[in-house]
Parts: C-alpha cells; sequence; structure tokens
C-alpha cells in the first residue's frame, strides 16, 4: 500500500488543523492506520492509532482529547483532527500502516510497515 499525508501548515496555538491520509495500491487485507509525529531535532514518537474497523484506537498522552482519529474505508482514507493545537505539536506528521492490525497496547514504530512522505505541521505561539 502506499500512503500519501496532507492538511499540514501552519496555525496559531489554539487553532485546528485535520490531516488527511490518503491508501491506494494494495488496501486488502485489512490495515490498521497510525499517525507518527517526529518534532525538529528529537526522535519520532507514537500519536494515534485505529484498526480497520476503528473498534480499537489508542492515543499519546499528550494529544487525548485534543486529537481525534478516524478512517473512511470506502475510499481508503484516515484522517487526524487536530484541536487546541499547541507549539509543542510542532513537528513533520507521518502516517502509516500494518496488516497485521493492533495489538492490545500502544504500537511501536516497527509494527508499521507503510509510511507515508510526511506533513509539516507548526504551530506558532
Amino acid at each position: 500500500v502506499q500512503l500519501q499525508a496532507s492538511g499540514g501548515g501552519l496555525v496559531q496555538a489554539g487553532g485546528s488543523l485535520r490531516l488527511s491520509c490518503a491508501a491506494s495500491g494494495r488496501t486488502s487485507p485489512n490495515y490498521a492506520l497510525a499517525w507518527f509525529r517526529q518534532p525538529p531535532g528529537k526522535e519520532r514518537e507514537f500519536v494515534s492509532a485505529i484498526s480497520w474497523a476503528g473498534s480499537l484506537i489508542f492515543y499519546a498522552d499528550s494529544v487525548k482529547g485534543r486529537f481525534t482519529i478516524s478512517r473512511d474505508n470506502a475510499i481508503h482514507t484516515g484522517y487526524l483532527q487536530m484541536n487546541s493545537l499547541k507549539p509543542e505539536d510542532t513537528a513533520a506528521y507521518y502516517c502509516a500502516a500494518s496488516y497485521y492490525g493492533l495489538g492490545p497496547a500502544i504500537p511501536d514504530s516497527d509494527e508499521f510497515d507503510y509510511w507515508g512522505q510526511g506533513t509539516q505541521v507548526t504551530v506558532s505561539s
């Protein structure tokens, strides 16, 4: 599967953005989707993940209550709605896919074989 992330941009603190992740190519069997981010000068970190049917969802503590992950399998697109953005949310955001689904715990980046190119989110104070 190929992934194309979009929707990043420059926003003021307190603002909102919605990221999209469009999948193409091998979209079967079912795959889990996740968002990771990499702040400037830091390691890549987990943001959120959703199973194929949306029955299993994870969030990093830092984004709980502010970010919402969702997907529309009919058009093979995942979303990350980001509200109440903070300067510390500034990062390159990557979507990722895994045909192995999600386990009972927050997934590690190693569990995802397919990655989009990243979209930059910059939050000004």
